[in-house]
């Protein structure tokens, strides 16, 4: 039987090496027990695999709490789940090619509250390669992140490189969406696979107090008539 819904995965797969933002290094994943070395402690026939992982938070696609920005703010650990997971879904289609501000009109006479609002740029073809990080990635305008506010959105995300510009060292949309208690969800991929609307979205990251930023596996739950 079918389940009558359809799980769509929009998050980049973690790899050794891997570079996400330019200028941090890539994770380090290796054994911390080998199954050849676990066979010392268990029965002939059982083995395990402990692994190992040492990564700065930035890593993949993750979401920024907003200890990230602000000292008192949420950490990782006091996060609602409520504003991570089951949230009605809305794509924002914003194909504007590179270096695109992303203004406030794209807004216009949506329903934006209680919403995960999720920018589809398409950037996220350039994944790991020097076009990605090259500074000229699609982002939202200060003012479309104060409308956002405004608007009551629960969660923001988009597919490219950082949800500011690169171009110099103030962060608006990071600084007023934070500030405001709404997460932020960075190089997502796959949103041309997700409907306009009518989805539940989640990113849910690990529970980590004192942390701001962790990745997430973010999907969209899509339902689906069952014949």
């Amino acid at each position: 039987m079918k389940p009558g819904f359809k799980l769509i995965d929009v998050c980049h797969t973690i790899e050794d090496g891997m570079i996400t933002y330019k200028g941090l290094p890539g994770p380090t994943i290796s054994d911390h027990l080998s199954r050849e070395a676990s066979k010392q402690f268990y029965a002939p026939g059982t083995e395990f695999h402990i692994g190992r992982i040492e990564m700065v938070a930035n890593t993949g696609t993750y979401l920024d709490s907003p200890f990230h920005r602000y000292p008192d703010g949420p950490d990782l650990s006091k996060l609602d789940l409520y504003s991570l997971a089951n949230l009605e879904g809305l794509v924002i289609r914003c194909k504007q090619g590179a270096q695109s501000k992303i203004g406030p009109e794209v807004l216009d006479d949506l329903d934006i509250e209680g919403r995960a609002v999720l920018f589809h740029t398409g950037w996220d073809q350039y994944w790991r390669s020097d076009t990605y990080a090259n500074g000229k990635h699609p982002f939202l305008s200060e003012a479309t992140a104060q409308r956002l506010a405004e608007s009551k959105a629960t969660l923001v995300g988009i597919d490219s490189f950082n949800i500011d510009s690169t171009a110099g060292g103030t962060r608006p949309v990071h600084s007023i969406l934070l500030a405001h208690q709404i997460p932020i969800v960075e190089h997502l991929c796959g949103l041309n696979e997700l409907p306009d609307t009518d989805f539940k979205f989640f990113a849910v990251p690990v529970k980590v107090r004192n942390f701001g930023t962790f990745p997430v596996r973010a999907f969209g739950l899509v339902a689906e008539s069952i014949d």
